[in-house]
């Protein structure tokens, strides 16, 4: 199957994005961010590929982080650590993947641009939590690796820190990842644009 592109969605998990004792502050926002992102990529897929005999156009990994039991919550196998967001099970081609990972960046893990390669992605469309550290890190890699990147402003988030709110922080990374080339734009602005399309493309191709 020939992607252009592919959705990452990076470590939105239930120990940062549901559980009220651990969770990031605005983790509804992110969660209800993507799922509405799912929402009309999935249905723009069923489009595709039931209604108009077209290859999906894109695909979707999920990113998931662990650790061990002396460096966090996120132990695999554990409720912590599960996924918020999986992939379909309805699908007869494999088209939403789940990449492991055990450090920042998701390109550490040699397996997440195998996908990417295999399946003919040249563009990323990249969301999810904690923005300073997993989304940054893994933006960075996949500059790095020769991906185009699109970051979805209002789609990540992270903690406050001494110094800065989880705002200041969004915004401090969005302008990182613009300097080296990446696009930043609102998730609902993103989503408007695929759904006149009809296909999941970077802003930069529409």
């Amino acid at each position: 199957m020939s992607a252009k592109t592919a959705i990452l969605v990076v470590d939105i998990q239930n120990s940062l994005a549901t559980d009220p004792g651990t969770k990031i502050p605005h983790a509804a926002r992110v969660c209800e961010a993507g799922t509405r992102i799912l929402q009309v990529a999935r249905r723009i897929r069923d489009t595709r590929v039931r209604e108009q005999g077209l290859p999906p156009g894109f695909i979707t990994v999920f990113v998931q982080h662990q650790e061990s039991p002396d460096e966090g919550l996120l132990i695999w196998g554990t409720e912590p650590w599960g996924l918020v967001f999986e992939p379909r099970q309805d699908l007869v081609n494999e088209e939403e993947f789940v990449v492991a990972k055990s450090v920042r960046n998701a390109f550490s893990n040699p397996v997440l641009e195998q996908i990417l390669r295999e399946n003919g992605v040249e563009d990323l469309v990249i969301f999810g939590i904690q923005s300073e550290c997993c989304v940054e890190a893994t933006c960075h890699g996949a500059i790095d690796t020769g991906f185009a990147i699109t970051l979805l402003s209002g789609a990540h988030s992270t903690y406050p820190e001494p110094e800065a709110t989880p705002e200041e922080i969004e915004a401090q990374v969005e302008a990182r990842v613009q300097a080296r080339g990446a696009t930043v734009v609102r998730w609902e602005a993103a989503v408007e644009a695929w759904e006149k399309k009809g296909q999941i493309l970077g802003p930069y191709h529409q």
